[in-house]
């Protein structure tokens, strides 16, 4: 990952303005940790070792979050009260769900599970599109990783224009290992590659997870690895690809389509 990405993800959902996911100081950020607030971040002072600071780091690493080392002139930039005391915490704009959720979602509908599975989306109006996708689509949840990748952050909330009301959305520690997790339960999945086969020549029916990489790198190999199938949309442009939200948009009602025909 390059310098640019790295600096791109540190300071993701941050401007000179107020964050209105971000909780400054130790006492606030430790008691939301201690209230059970969805914390998709903590960005801590590089080196800091004082007590204070080590207890809301063992509480990040029981809650699962993510933690991000920065200096000083970091946090200060993040800052909008000036008062960090060398810890930032970004909480979810929404509550996460468990996969189990998803699933349990299509066994109540009656239908095959429609699973959607991000790889490193990091841009938080893609996100927002993709749930607003998944939501007409009729998938059932959507599934992103813990790190490297944006969360449920208010911008992600707007850009979904209602849409994370009603699609769950699970957060995992492991993309590849979910995606194993799913397949012993019988779904298939297809990940977005422009090198794959043409997605109309595929078998896209029944049970089945769409996996769409991220925005510069696309779907990792680890990931693809797993995956049963791969499938490439035809484009007849000069440019040879697409955003991630609307590729993910067109193998969804390609999906959409082959369910419709039954």
């Amino acid at each position: 990952m390059s310098k640019d990405q790295n600096k791109k993800e540190d300071f993701e959902g941050f401007t000179k303005k107020a964050n209105e996911n971000a909780i400054e100081g130790r006492n606030p950020v430790l008691e939301a940790f201690r209230a059970g607030k969805p914390v998709d971040r903590l960005y801590v002072l590089d080196g800091c070792r004082d007590g204070a600071v080590l207890t809301i780091k063992r509480e990040a690493v029981k809650a699962g979050t993510v933690i991000k080392y920065v200096d000083k002139d970091r946090l200060d930039h993040m800052s909008s009260t000036g008062h960090h005391q060398g810890v930032i915490a970004i909480t979810a704009a929404y509550e996460y769900s468990e996969v189990s959720d998803i699933l349990k979602r299509a066994e109540e509908k009656g239908e095959d599970p429609f699973i959607i599975i991000l790889d490193g989306i990091e841009d938080p109006h893609n996100l927002g599109a993709i749930i607003r996708t998944a939501d007409q689509a009729g998938a059932h949840g959507v599934i992103i990783p813990k790190d490297r990748a944006v969360g449920l952050t208010a911008s992600v909330a707007r850009a979904s224009a209602g849409a994370l009301n009603f699609i769950p959305v699970a957060k995992v520690t492991n993309i590849s290992r979910t995606i194993e997790e799913l397949k012993e339960k019988g779904i298939w999945f297809v990940c977005a590659a422009m090198d794959g086969t043409l997605m109309y020549d595929l078998n896209l029916t029944g049970p089945i997870g769409l996996v769409i990489g991220n925005e510069g790198s696309g779907v990792s190999r680890l990931v693809r690895e797993k995956c049963d199938m791969t499938a490439s949309i035809p484009m007849k442009g000069e440019i040879d690809s697409l955003n991630a939200s609307v590729a993910c948009g067109i193998l969804s009602y390609e999906i959409v389509r082959r369910r419709m025909k039954g």
